[in-house]
């Protein structure tokens, strides 16, 4: 059952606090540490990898940048991500926006824009959706 589903540009608001809050800080970090400032440095990307990756399964499906929003990531049936749904959404779903050449990227923004259940490409590979629905009301829901 898919509740109260977060469309294109409350996700996009996410991704900039997200880039405010964590990637533009750990850049200015790495920065002072190694003395040079680069955006695109292998250990900001793997941080980045890890904290986009590992926080949503521990912080029942947010993020800084979407618990800013207000918004969160949770599997089809309502319930919490696990490092499973994580792991296609991140990694699967990337590898396959890579070898479609952002082709597959730029079909998911038109299914987030167009589709009634706002679920992007790798929502539907790791079986999730994003709601604006907090963990208190998706358990109201299911009568728990």
């Amino acid at each position: 059952m898919i509740n109260q589903p977060a469309g294109f540009w409350i996700r996009f608001g996410a991704g900039i606090a997200n880039g405010i809050f964590i990637n533009l800080p750990l850049i200015v970090l790495f920065a002072i540490v190694t003395d040079e400032f680069n955006p695109d440095d292998p250990g900001v990307s793997f941080i980045m990898f890890l904290y986009l990756l590992l926080t949503p399964v521990f912080w029942k499906g947010y993020d800084v940048g979407k618990k800013t929003i207000g918004i969160r990531i949770v599997k089809k049936d309502g319930s919490n991500v696990h490092i499973g749904n994580m792991l296609m959404r991140n990694v699967v779903a990337g590898i396959f926006y890579l070898i479609t050449f952002g082709f597959g990227a730029l079909m998911s923004v038109f299914f987030v824009i167009f589709r009634d259940d706002k679920r992007a490409i790798h929502d539907f590979m790791a079986g999730t959706y994003v709601t604006k629905s907090t963990p208190e009301e998706m358990s109201l829901d299911s009568g728990n």
